[in-house]
């Protein structure tokens, strides 16, 4: 072995563990994930870097941009770490309005109906109180998408009992409705009622807001 050749093995080890990275990465991917990041990125974008030791999904000059389509749970770690020495903007897609297609285990099409759920806003509440943190670090911002979308189901046999069964085999974005932009904690004080009282308490946010107790603890947090 050469002089030179123990850096050449660690360069290679070190490439080549970034693409195993970014393959499991991209295989767990739901459509949405990509067709977001399409829909959202700007020309002079990175898709796709490594930034300290995560792929970020858009990098925009000096802010890294992930998108997150499931639970904020998932991320969190992540987002914690990142924010120490980043400017990091999370986006977050919510179902305005939702199509859910059944195909059989061939793939074949079997019905196509309109989900009766219709996401709103403040449904960002239901993960935030996953990461209660994030809202409060100067580094981070949040960027609500409501969006249509269109849910792919197939009979499996497995997955969850609620479910009996139905797996989700793919989540596709059809459109995008409106987006939201939180920069500051304060933002978030927009959702409180106007007719409010200056003191209040969970209790009765709850019920102006017409929600659970536990969807408005972030919100009684901030303001």
């Amino acid at each position: 072995m050469t002089k030179g050749e123990p850096r050449l093995l660690y360069l290679y080890a070190e490439e080549t563990k970034n693409m195993f990275l970014l393959f499991v990465y991209l295989m767990t991917e739901y459509s949405l994930h990509s067709e977001i990041k399409d829909w959202y990125m700007v020309s002079g974008d990175e898709l796709e870097v490594k930034v300290e030791d995560f792929i970020v999904d858009i990098l925009r000059g000096s802010l890294l941009i992930e998108i997150q389509t499931g639970n904020f749970s998932c991320v969190k770690k992540k987002l914690a770490k990142l924010l120490f020495n980043n400017q990091v903007r999370l986006v977050y897609p919510i179902p305005k309005l939702k199509w859910i297609v059944h195909v059989n285990r061939s793939g074949e099409f079997v019905r196509r109906r309109k989900s009766p759920k219709k996401g709103k806003l403040i449904d960002l509440f239901n993960e935030l109180v996953h990461a209660p943190s994030l809202i409060k670090n100067r580094n981070f911002s949040l960027e609500v998408l409501l969006i249509e979308e269109e849910e792919l189901r197939c009979y499996a046999g497995g997955g969850s009992w609620r479910r009996r069964g139905v797996n989700v085999k793919d989540r596709k974005l059809l459109r995008v409705f409106d987006r939201f932009v939180f920069e500051d904690s304060r933002d978030f004080l927009e959702f409180l009622p106007k007719e409010l009282d200056e003191c209040f308490t969970n209790k009765v946010l709850a019920l102006e807001l017409g929600i659970g107790k536990k969807k408005n603890e972030l919100l009684f947090d901030v303001s």
